[in-house]
């Protein structure tokens, strides 16, 4: 038997995926648009022909890429922060979130405000500098995952999340003999990876996507530059070079030309290789993010 609808479900229905095919193809579009315009002909790119399609197909932006000086090198350093700082930084958050939520903890209360306290003050970079630089995390790897270990919002995500499951479990666990370590090991990280999977997005894309660090605190240290930087500096170089052309350019090709000003697909092709990791990973994290996000916004 086919049920019927009424007209004002019907009419609401397609206004609901008009709506949202709307607002996919606006959240889509700006990363086609890079992509057809990294892979098709240059001079048509400065041209700005390229809008909807690609055209005169290549991928010799990409392959330029490798002319990059320590393009390697910066993706492995890149690479190694994000996944040594998203795992450090989610099971700290963790675990520091979840003793906040018990009464036993030495000062919980006083412990837990002086954290929400330091969200709202912020020295400044200099004296951020300073303070790394006499702990000795200039020129150094640790400078990259250390600052990021404890995050009081993160932490405030976790607390507010573990305190919507059942506490039944830890008093079971707690009668069995278990500690507060093994409870949160056994019981409370396996219930709680939708929050740990958003916490965890949060901090890869920001160690992907961090620039400051890597040019104030690893200024004497090139094999440290982050993959980021390396390419501002590529896109730089790049722009200068554009920009010192445009008064002389004896001895050249017009293909030569043409090839070296063009600033537009570089920036393209240098937005697309940092967004490219992000875009992959989250599809897999989604369910766990959206989740993650719903239940920890709740406060209890």
């Amino acid at each position: 038997m086919v049920e019927r609808r009424s007209v004002n479900e019907v009419v609401f229905n397609i206004f609901n995926y008009t709506f949202f095919i709307l607002f996919t193809i606006i959240c889509v579009f700006p990363f086609y648009y890079l992509l057809i315009n990294t892979i098709s002909d240059n001079g048509m790119v400065a041209k700005g022909l390229i809008n909807f399609y690609p055209r005169g197909f290549q991928l010799k932006n990409y392959y330029n890429l490798r002319n990059v000086h320590g393009l390697g090198t910066s993706f492995i350093v890149t690479l190694a922060r994000t996944l040594i700082g998203t795992a450090t930084s989610t099971a700290v958050s963790g675990f520091v979130g979840y003793l906040v939520t018990k009464r036993e903890m030495w000062h919980r209360k006083f412990a837990y405000r002086f954290m929400i306290i330091t969200m709202y003050f912020s020295a400044g970079l200099i004296p951020w500098f300073t303070t790394m630089q006499m702990l000795g995390l200039t020129n150094n790897f640790f400078g990259y995952i250390i600052p990021g270990l404890v995050s009081v919002y993160n932490i405030i995500m976790v607390k507010t999340y573990i305190e919507s499951i059942p506490a039944e479990l830890e008093e079971s666990a707690q009668i069995d003999g278990a500690s507060y370590f093994v409870i949160f090991l056994k019981i409370i990280w396996p219930l709680s990876k939708p929050i740990l999977a958003t916490i965890a997005i949060w901090c890869a894309v920001g160690h992907w996507n961090s620039f400051q660090d890597s040019l104030v605190l690893m200024s004497g240290a090139p094999k440290l530059k982050t993959l980021q930087e390396r390419l501002y500096i590529y896109l730089t170089q790049s722009s200068n070079l554009a920009a010192s052309m445009g008064t002389s350019t004896t001895g050249l090709s017009e293909a030569q030309r043409q090839e070296m000003l063009n600033t537009k697909s570089i920036q393209y092709t240098v937005a697309m290789v940092t967004a490219i990791p992000v875009l992959c990973v989250y599809p897999f994290m989604q369910k766990y993010f959206v989740k993650g996000i719903m239940l920890g916004a709740v406060k209890g």
